[in-house]
């Protein structure tokens, strides 16, 4: 079955922002019903097969896909402030900066220091800050990549003689001793007073 009008704009709209109610709305339904159009839109199988083969062929036309994605935050990870400073920790032209600096800093402060007043003043430095990219988190982002899974937790499960817990079996034997051993003890409680 074909899309009709809004439910093709409705598709357009959604992938810009993957939020069904403001598709909806930008689609020209209602904003009191948009949030249960826009959950109903998404239920229908063909409104979910235009959505996919749309971000199929952006990720096509983009060229952007999980590689990409970790291409760049490798990129980051290697930024050494060298590439952009002089031996005497001066900035380099920008014009000598590699790619990467040019692309990935979202900041570049520059302030020149001076010291006396008025016409006597002289310029004795500048102080420039430079805002790079996240390091710690860019390489938390780098770990939680699949093909990495450097922090996900793992649970090895095997037969460790001084784990019992480890033994489905011995731990359930064990777990049958504690409930024992608890019930006597109620028991013997009981007993004594």
């Amino acid at each position: 079955m074909a899309l009709r009008g809004k439910q093709k704009i409705f598709v357009h709209e959604y992938l810009k922002d993957l939020n069904a109610t403001q598709a909806a709305i930008r689609a020209g339904y209602s904003a009191k019903t948009a949030g249960s159009i826009g959950d109903e839109n998404l239920k229908k199988p063909e409104i979910q097969k235009a959505i996919k083969e749309a971000q199929e062929q952006r990720i096509k036309r983009l060229n952007v896909d999980a590689d990409y994605v970790l291409h760049r935050l490798v990129e980051i990870d290697q930024m050494d402030v060298l590439d952009i400073m002089n031996d005497d920790l001066s900035l380099k032209p920008i014009s000598e900066w590699p790619p990467i600096w040019r692309q990935y800093i979202s900041g570049l402060d520059n302030m020149e220091e001076f010291d006396g007043r008025g016409d006597d003043r002289t310029m004795i430095g500048y102080l420039r800050k430079i805002k790079w990219p996240d390091k710690v988190k860019n390489l938390e982002l780098l770990g939680k990549h699949i093909s990495i899974g450097a922090f996900k937790d793992r649970v090895e499960l095997g037969n460790d003689p001084e784990n019992p817990l480890t033994d489905p079996k011995a731990a359930s034997t064990q777990l049958s001793l504690l409930a024992k051993l608890k019930k006597a003890k109620a028991k013997k409680e009981k007993g004594d007073a």
